[in-house]
C-alpha cells in the first residue's frame, strides 16, 4: 500500500526516557508522529508533556543535568547523534511557547530575524519572506502598515501570531507549540486555532495543551501522558469517545486531573 503524506512518519520516538539529574520525566516512550497533522499531547500539570514536546528540538539540553536514552528519528536522522547541529535542527523543528515571546524590535525584524542569523541579506529577499509569513501567520493584513513599529504594541493574540510568523520564516519541517492560546482572550484563540487547521496543509503541528476541548478542535491524533508515560495514543476522535484504557477515560470525563 502506498502511504498518503498524511500518513508518512516523519518523527518517531524509540525507547524514549529523559532524566533531570536521578528523575525520570519520560519514560520508554515509543511515538509515531505522521507528517502534515496536528498531534495534541494531554494529561495533568507534571505528566511529562511539555518534556517530550522540548526532547523534539533539544530545548531541554538547556537545562543541567538533562539526559535521554532512547531514540528520536526525525526522517531518518538520530537527533540526538552527536555529529547533529542543534542550530539546523531548531531551524527544521520550530517551537512557539505558552507566553508570546515578540523581541524588543519592529514588526518586519521580528520575522526577518530567523533567516537573517542564517545567512539571508537581500533586501528584496527579506520582505518577501517577512510578507509571506505574516500572511501564513493571518497576520499581514493587520500589520502591514506598521511593519517599522515595535512588536511589542501588538495585542497578546497579534504576538503570539508575529511569533508563529517568525517560526515560519525559516521554514520548519515541524512546529512544536506549548498550550500556545493559554494565555489569550477566547478570540484570539479561536484565530490560533484556525491558523493551526490552516498550517497543517504544509507542517507538521505537534501541541501541548491543557484543554481537552482544544485538542479535541484542531488535532488528528492524541497522546494521553501519565506520569511520565503515554497511556493512550490514536485518533483524537477514538481517544475522546471510545478509549480502550480506564485511565484515559476518567481523565477525559473529568474523574480525576
Amino acid at each position: 500500500m502506498i502511504m498518503t503524506a498524511a500518513e508518512t512518519t516523519i518523527i518517531q520516538t524509540d525507547s524514549l526516557n529523559a532524566f533531570y539529574d536521578d528523575f525520570k520525566a519520560l519514560k520508554n516512550i515509543n511515538l509515531n508522529i505522521k507528517e502534515k497533522s496536528v498531534t495534541a499531547l494531554i494529561g495533568p500539570s507534571g505528566c511529562g508533556k511539555s518534556t517530550f514536546l522540548r526532547t523534539l528540538n533539544r530545548m531541554n539540553d538547556l537545562v543541567a543535568g538533562f539526559h535521554v536514552e532512547g531514540k528520536i528519528m526525525l526522517k531518518d536522522n538520530n537527533i540526538y547523534d552527536s555529529k547533529v547541529d542543534v542550530v539546523d535542527l531548531r531551524k527544521q523543528v520550530g517551537m512557539v511557547f505558552q507566553r508570546p515571546n515578540p523581541f524588543p524590535m519592529s514588526i518586519y525584524d521580528n520575522v526577518a530575524y530567523g533567516p537573517r542569523i542564517h545567512g539571508t541579506k537581500n533586501k528584496s529577499v527579506l520582505d518577501e519572506i517577512v510578507e509571506k509569513s505574516l500572511k501564513a501567520a493571518a497576520l499581514w493584513d493587520e500589520v502591514k502598515d506598521r511593519l517599522n513599529t515595535s512588536a511589542m504594541g501588538l495585542s497578546g493574540g497579534q504576538q503570539q501570531r508575529l511569533v508563529i510568523a517568525r517560526v515560519l520564516a525559516i521554514q520548519p519541517e515541524v512546529i512544536l507549540m506549548d498550550e500556545p492560546a493559554s494565555a489569550l482572550d477566547p478570540i484570539s484563540t479561536s484565530k490560533i486555532e484556525q491558523l493551526i487547521l490552516d498550517l497543517k496543509e504544509k507542517y507538521t503541528i505537534v501541541i501541548v495543551t491543557h484543554s481537552m476541548q482544544q485538542a479535541a478542535r484542531v488535532s488528528d491524533e492524541t497522546a494521553f501522558f501519565l506520569n511520565g508515560e503515554i497511556v493512550e495514543f490514536g485518533e483524537t476522535n477514538m481517544i475522546f469517545t471510545n478509549p480502550k484504557k480506564q485511565q484515559t477515560e476518567d481523565y477525559i470525563s473529568g474523574r480525576f486531573g
